[in-house]
């Protein structure tokens, strides 16, 4: 080949990776950027709560201290929580060597705040065991939130600082004075890391009752101030062992008493390792058993686990041998046998703790197994010895789940030939073409009126339809082969296609540190299962809620993997159907019947103001929303104090927290307040608005109508002013003054002379009437009313369907104590749960 022929040799691109590719994050820059590896998924909810976890195990950890004895929790309607203690507040003077490295004062607080790994955890001195060890708890929440405050009581003063994304807006000021101790943190996720600020109630309710349980004298006070508003006292004395007979009370134990002990052990540390335990059989055949360390809940187990399953099993065995009570168990009892019915609570207090990650979700200190499984041996074998006849009911529970292995094992046998042979469902199963599971998906549905329109309607290519017809056997009530023998549910698992976990199949095996030891892992195969979305698609009345709740019982006793995995979800078919001539209108939940609602009422009309431009249209709608949600939280407020008070303060005055710090001003707010509720509501002179003396926090606002009649006064106090409500009254306030003041004159098609509204409480009220001018609303409540186009377009395309997702976010056996409630034997603990729950019934079929 001639050198011409030879094509040239492309240069070497130029290497773009130099020093100044190699960035250092800063600070809390470094959560900010990568939150995944500080508080967990900012996606799916679990690292948005475990904010609230890091900063309440602060609390937490200055009552193992002893020196907490009450936590408040508070979740305001716009996303922002607040939690407060009275412990000793965090230390406020300055920090003298972090102060020169940064050349300025940096007290210890704004160090906690700002500042990773540092804390006052590490040395044992301050705390000697501690939920927070890592020291970047409350720091990365500062870094993942939009703002955060931070107020102290210490040392007969208050402190209050402020952030802005985890920086300092001013240095920590010193405020007031009080007599009260503590530290009270607010904070409101940064929606430019979370993808939905949405706090879940129960997720929350169960953790802090968990906390309660496992520090036996610490109070929690929770609320909720969004929707309707909900709250919840925790107080329990009696530690793990009342918390065991709470889980317990909606079944049958088959002993009295709770079984409670704790060991202790030392560490190469010179500290000690405490095991708390609580033990109690119960007739159901499933088990519980919840592990913590340090006050956190574990719920992948760990070591500590590990320990107590062998203990139980090895005791057991070792006890009904040496009684002559396995004689009908030639191989001795397995793990299962030993813990069916069990309610346990294994709560571990470790100096040093070892987890596999910051969300602590697993124990991994090898010494700990050794430990909890001496100890528990010990005083569960000595707890044998001296109560011989609760030790033989609990083995004779034990021998009897021995021998029901056999009988589940031939009940299986059954479901395991059937469930591959999808010919056996011909005329049930309307499958599809797709034959990927990931891509698949099936619709459960109650009966065959609702079942025809969903096969018309749906999609065959990616969408099956399974109908069921009636109502499936309640599983919370008898036992497995029953169950197996069950037409519709052999027919619901061979439609899914993954038949049932054996617990025969179950290895106990882990790897801790290197050394084999037991831990029962599910052997569930999910790569059977056909369809990677099994939605229930049942009717919005009494028959299609039992039916749904009878189909959940089955999934969470049955097949929990499919929840846990997230293959589990629940149709959102639209809750009303709105009328409008001979047109109907399905909307799926309030929001969207109160933006048809609003469109309906600016339809063709146009508000002229005394100020700004004409609204009408989007403009319209966006001012009517706002002004519909200042009305809405006026009315939240009134049940804690006088909203016209409030009203006042905002539009007569237009009240601030700042005002509240300084004489002048609080005074001239307070005549400006009194001034508006004189002009506004005549009938209230006399009347009387004062400016009195907060001592935490410089001035207060009361208000007293009709001195000396019953009506108590209205106290506009630094709590309220700085409140999340009162700050979104005074943001719409602000935005809304732009056309001020009245009246209004609105312009509608086929009218000469407009309408002329006074104010803007009027024109609010006008629209809301204007909106359901014309239009029949209704509950909506069968699929079947639906024809097969209806039916795709607002429930099953994917497009525009709404899906709620199955999960058990619970961490404290409150939705095993649902089921146990609602579908168990016990009807006096149904009875009660309907009656203290009746009030709430929000869409009531009669």
């Amino acid at each position: 080949m001639s050198d011409a022929a030879t094509p040239p040799v492309p240069p070497a691109p130029a290497s773009n990776y130099n020093p100044d590719n190699i960035t250092v994050l800063e600070g809390l820059e470094a959560v900010r950027k990568r939150p995944g590896m500080y508080i967990g998924d900012v996606h799916d909810g679990s690292g948005l709560h475990h904010l609230v976890w890091e900063v309440v195990d602060n609390s937490v950890d200055e009552h193992l201290a002893g020196y907490c004895k009450r936590i408040r929790v508070t979740v305001h309607f716009d996303g922002s929580v607040t939690v407060e203690d009275d412990g000793r507040g965090i230390p406020t003077g300055t920090h003298v060597e972090h102060s020169k490295k940064l050349g300025r004062d940096v007290s210890a607080a704004e160090l906690v705040m700002t500042v990773l790994h540092a804390g006052g955890k590490f040395d044992h001195a301050s705390y000697k065991v501690s939920a927070g060890l890592h020291g970047v708890g409350v720091s990365a929440v500062n870094a993942v939130s939009e703002w955060l405050k931070l107020e102290i009581r210490r040392e007969g003063h208050v402190w209050l600082q402020e952030y802005r994304k985890g920086a300092p807006v001013t240095p920590l000021a010193l405020i007031g004075d009080s007599d009260r101790t503590g530290t009270q943190v607010t904070w409101k996720p940064d929606t430019d890391i979370f993808t939905v600020i949405e706090w879940s109630y129960d997720q929350l309710a169960s953790r802090l009752r968990e906390l309660t349980f496992l520090n036996a004298g610490l109070v929690i006070d929770f609320s909720d101030e969004r929707g309707e508003g909900r709250s919840e006292h925790y107080e329990f004395a009696g530690g793990i062992r009342e918390f065991i007979e709470l889980l317990n009370h909606a079944k049958d134990p088959i002993h009295p008493a709770v079984i409670s002990f704790t060991a202790e052990a030392p560490t190469d540390l010179g500290a000690s390792v405490v095991v708390d335990c609580a033990l109690q059989w119960n007739s159901t055949y499933g088990e519980q058993i919840f592990a913590y360390t340090n006050n956190v809940h574990n719920k992948d187990g760990g070591t500590h686990l590990t320990g107590l399953r062998s203990a139980l099993t090895r005791t057991l065995n070792t006890y009904g041998t040496a009684q002559n009570l396995l004689k009908d168990v030639k191989a001795g009892l397995l793990g299962e046998d030993v813990r069916e019915g069990l309610t346990a609570v294994i709560s571990v207090k470790h100096p040093d703790p070892s987890f596999d990650s910051q969300t602590k979700s697993k124990l991994v200190s090898s010494e700990v197994k050794g430990i909890v499984e001496t100890g528990v041996s010990e005083k569960l074998s000595r707890f044998f010895e001296e109560n011989p006849a609760v030790a033989r009911k609990i083995l004779e529970k034990a021998v009897l789940a021995a021998k029901g292995r056999e009988a589940a094992r031939k009940a299986r046998e059954v479901v395991r030939k059937g469930q591959n042979d999808i010919t056996t469902l011909s005329g049930k199963l309307s499958d599809c073409q797709e034959k990927d599971p990931a891509k698949c998906e099936i619709y459960v549905v109650e009966g065959d009126s609702a079942g025809g329109s969903a096969k018309q309607g749906r999609d065959r290519r990616f969408q099956a339809i399974l109908p069921l017809r009636g109502k499936i056997l309640n599983v919370e009530r008898v036992r497995l082969d029953r169950m197996l023998g069950s037409e519709q549910i052999g027919t619901l698992i061979t439609a899914l296609g993954c038949g049932l976990a054996d617990p025969e199949d179950r290895k106990e095996t882990e790897v801790v540190d290197g050394v084999q030891s037991g831990k029962r892992v599910s052997t569930f195969d999910t790569s059977k299962l056909r369809y990677h979305r099994i939605i229930l698609m049942t009717d919005a009345d009494v028959d299609g809620s039992h039916i749904r709740t009878l189909l959940l019982t089955f999934f969470y006793r049955q097949l929990p993997e499919l929840i846990e995995n997230g293959y589990l979800y629940i149709a959102q078919p639209p809750l009303y159907r709105v009328r409008k001539g001979k047109k109907d209108l399905y909307m799926k939940d309030d929001a969207a019947l109160d933006r048809h609602l609003l469109e309906n009422a600016v339809e063709g009309i146009a508000v002229d103001a005394s100020k700004g431009p004409a609204l009408a249209g989007d403009q319209l709608i966006v001012l009517a929303k706002r002004m519909k949600q200042q009305r809405e939280i006026l009315g939240k407020l009134d049940a804690r104090c006088d909203a016209r008070v409030v009203a006042a303060a905002v539009r007569g005055a237009m009240l601030g927290r700042d005002d509240l710090r300084d004489a002048t001003r609080a005074e001239e707010k307070a005549k400006a307040t009194r001034a508006f509720l004189e002009e506004r509501w005549p009938d209230f002179k006399p009347l009387d608005v004062v400016a009195q003396k907060d001592a935490e926090h410089g001035y207060r606002l009361v208000a007293q109508l009709r001195p000396g009649a019953t009506s108590r006064a209205t106290v506009l106090d630094w709590a309220l002013v700085d409140g999340a409500e009162y700050q979104q009254v005074l943001s719409i306030e602000e935005d809304t003054r732009s056309i001020w003041p009245g009246p209004y004159r609105v312009r509608v098609p086929g009218s000469a002379e407009p309408v002329v509204i006074a104010d803007a409480e009027a024109l609010g009220a006008y629209l809301d009437e204007r909106g359901r001018k014309g239009i029949v609303i209704s509950r909506y409540k069968g699929l079947g009313e639906m024809n097969a186009e209806e039916l795709w377009s607002t429930t099953m395309d994917p497009d525009g369907r709404t899906l709620l997702q199955v999960k058990d976010e619970d961490i404290s056996g409150r939705t095993d104590e649902l089921f146990s409630v609602l579908m168990g034997e016990n009807v006096e603990l149904r009875r009660a749960f309907i009656e203290q729950n009746a009030l709430n019934v929000r869409n009531l079929d009669i």
